[in-house]
Parts: C-alpha cells; sequence; structure tokens
C-alpha cells in the first residue's frame, strides 16, 4: 500500500460562543498551523480544511462519519471536558474501530504534572475507517501541548495506517 499523494486533513472546532461570533476562533487555525508545518517538513502535499460548528452532536456525528471516508486525519479541537456541552468524546469514542490510549494519557500525565487541570481533559484518539482521528482541548495553549506530542508520533502512526512497516527502518 503506498501512502497518499496528497492527504486530505480536516480540523473541527466545536464552540458554541465561536460559532455565534461572540469570539474569533483560534485553536483551529493553530491546529493548521502546526500541521502545514510538519507536512512541509515532510516534503507531503496537503489540503487542510476548517470548520467552525456549535457543541452539537449530530453536527459532529454526520461531519466525522463523512469525512472519515476521504480524509486522512480529522482534529477536533473543543469539548473534551466535563462541562453539560463538553459532547466531543461521547460523540467520537463510538465511532472509532480502534483506539490509540496511549498519546492521549502521556499528554495527560507529562502536562498534568504542571497544570493538574489538565488531567480532566477526556481527550481520545483513535482510527475510523481510513482517518486518524485526534480529540483535542479548546484553549491554544492545550492545542499547542497537545500538538507537540501528536506530531512525533504524527509520521509513523500514517505508516501504520497505510500498512507501511517502517519499524526498524529510517525513513
Amino acid at each position: 500500500m503506498n501512502l497518499p499523494q496528497k492527504y486530505k486533513i480536516l480540523i473541527i472546532t466545536l464552540s458554541d460562543r465561536a460559532f455565534r461570533g461572540e469570539y474569533k476562533d483560534i485553536s483551529g487555525p493553530r491546529v493548521s498551523e502546526r500541521l502545514e508545518t510538519f507536512m512541509k517538513s515532510e516534503g507531503w502535499d496537503y489540503e487542510i480544511k476548517n470548520k467552525l460548528i456549535p457543541d452539537e452532536v449530530i453536527m459532529l456525528k454526520e461531519l466525522v462519519v463523512n469525512a472519515s471516508a476521504f480524509c486522512d486525519i480529522i482534529i477536533t479541537t473543543g469539548g473534551t471536558g466535563i462541562g453539560p456541552r463538553d459532547i466531543t468524546i461521547d460523540t467520537i469514542r463510538p465511532l472509532l474501530s480502534k483506539e490509540i490510549p496511549g498519546i492521549m494519557d502521556q499528554i495527560r500525565m507529562k502536562y498534568g504534572s504542571v497544570n493538574p487541570n489538565a488531567l480532566l481533559s477526556r481527550s481520545i484518539a483513535g482510527v475510523r475507517e481510513r482517518s486518524l482521528i485526534y480529540t483535542l482541548p479548546g484553549s491554544v495553549k492545550a492545542v499547542d501541548e497537545y500538538m507537540n506530542e501528536i506530531l512525533k508520533t504524527l509520521k509513523h502512526t500514517l505508516l501504520m495506517q497505510y500498512g507501511i512497516d517502517s519499524h526498524g527502518k529510517t525513513q
């Protein structure tokens, strides 16, 4: 199996207030910026689309189900806490065919040792169809922390997703 000629990436920001225009979404664009830098460093062609939606289960589920048929990476930002409108994890988890708990556990432990509030995130990562899915908190600081760790493993994760064995090989 070969890697895609062009990686398709969807970034979904969940925020009732940003959706209503009460403030500008900055976490979704920050995810885009971090991914653009990574993809360019790998020399990979890519297309990133951003979508801003309210914290609504049906909208999120439809977006993820439809996008997982053609996107290589889906990243959400927002809705990973324990508040009454934090629906991301409960919506995404049942859609996954495989969960990847280690990365999010590592992020929570690493950043939670400095800021115990980071331990309240319920973020998950996993696979649905051909898509890698990562759910990030909504703050820009948390986006940077999560992306710092996700990007360390993203190349290997994509290779695994496409059935390419790179264990012990330099890419």
